[in-house]
């Protein structure tokens, strides 16, 4: 999604929310994550200026009232956490762990195989499919990218073959250099 984003290409608007949109945002990000609740005012506001950036391809991201982008959509999908917001909240979203040899294809943007994940390196936490997952590297502290299963965790480990998670954002991509707005 973000393997070529360019930001000067890119990025096509950028709006100031309004308070009952923002209500409508804040119960949205509850409902997909629950577990940020005690932090929700500190992410997003009641009162805060949240911008959204609008950019090609029908990607939304929401910048908090410092510029800083919080959260991303395309269409009417599900919001998806930047790597910059999960590095300050890594219990935002389920962890997966994969393996030392997988590490170089997910920074280049490469989907999570079955195999990365269920070697010995490999840690996966239950989830259903299409679930918003964290990925993280063996070895490593801070989270890699940012993915939706497209397995369970069960199949996962029956099939051990295929994509297991598509990955959606990860380090060094357009949205990671995307500088904050103003």
């Amino acid at each position: 999604m973000f393997k070529k984003f360019e930001e000067k290409e890119n990025v096509s608007g950028l709006n100031q929310v309004k308070s009952s949109v923002l209500r409508g945002i804040r119960s949205t990000l509850l409902d997909q994550y629950p577990q940020i609740e005690p932090y929700l005012d500190e992410i997003v506001p009641k009162k805060g200026a949240l911008k959204v950036v609008k950019c090609q391809e029908h990607i939304e991201v929401l910048a908090g009232a410092n510029g800083e982008l919080l959260f991303f959509k395309q269409r009417e999908g599900p919001f998806y956490p930047t790597l910059k917001l999960v590095h300050k909240y890594p219990f935002i979203a389920p962890a997966m762990q994969v393996d030392k040899g997988a590490i170089r294809f997910v920074l280049s943007g490469a989907n999570i195989m079955c195999p990365g994940l269920t070697s010995p390196g490999g840690r996966m936490t239950r989830v259903d499919k299409d679930t918003i997952v964290i990925l993280t590297a063996e070895g490593k502290e801070n989270a890699i990218a940012v993915g939706i299963t497209k397995m369970s965790t069960d199949e996962i480990l029956q099939k051990n073959k295929g994509i297991a998670i598509d990955n959606i954002h990860f380090l060094n991509d357009g949205l990671w250099h995307m500088k904050p707005v103003k």
